[in-house]
């Protein structure tokens, strides 16, 4: 849902020369600029091997509910976003673009946020020049597949949403569609260092996504 989007915008920046797409099946998509390889990811590491890049976005995820526990959710999130952290590293990226949630936190007592707060520490540790981590709330977007209960969940937070200040504003929800092109203006920021992004901070930055 955000990942096509942050393609998209990264196909449409003139100052990428090539664009590598990682992805478990075939985009469908075509550019002089796009190369998709396809990859079983528990093999990233191996697989991208002689790969140089300059930036690494991430919008690999999933939920506790599809993985159906906690193991196999570190399994397949964690374990394959540190794997392509390492992968891109190797590469030569100086900047790694993570989208993650704004539960994330080490301490948290639900088991995904606990795993993505994780994640994001270990990110923290691999040194990269510049790590950029979105972490937004709710995302507002048709999901592959998505059924009627989701569509109303999504209705719901929609109709919540206005009512949160203050410190609840972190938990506002937002369009997938805003958080790609934040992904896209983080890459194209410039900024070096360590940048942690939620709601009014992605608002901001996806405001850049039009600058050259």
């Amino acid at each position: 849902m955000v990942g096509a989007r942050v393609l998209e915008g990264l196909l449409q920046a003139p100052e990428f020369a090539r664009v590598l797409a990682i992805t478990r099946r075939p985009l469908g998509r075509e550019s002089l600029r796009l190369a998709n390889r396809i990859v079983p990811f528990a093999n990233l590491e191996s697989q991208l091997k002689g790969q140089s890049c300059d930036t690494a976005v991430c919008c690999l995820g999933s939920s506790l509910e599809e993985a159906g526990s906690e193991a196999a959710y570190r399994e397949g999130v964690q374990a394959c976003v540190l794997a392509y952290a390492r992968a891109a590293q190797a590469a030569g990226a100086r900047r790694f673009v993570m989208l993650s949630c704004w539960s994330a936190d080490p301490r948290a007592r639900t088991p995904a946020a606990r795993v993505q707060g994780e994640t994001l520490d270990a990110l923290g540790a691999m040194n990269f020049e510049s790590l950029d981590i979105l972490v937004p709330g709710p995302l507002l977007g048709i999901r592959r597949g998505a059924r009627a209960g989701q569509l109303l969940s999504m209705l719901a937070v929609v109709l919540v949403s206005p009512l949160q200040r203050g410190a609840a504003q972190s938990r506002r929800a937002i369009g997938a569609a805003t958080v790609a092109e934040a992904m896209v203006g983080a890459v194209r920021s410039g900024r070096r260092g360590v940048y942690r992004y939620d709601f009014s901070g992605i608002r901001s930055l996806s405001r850049m996504r039009s600058r050259t």
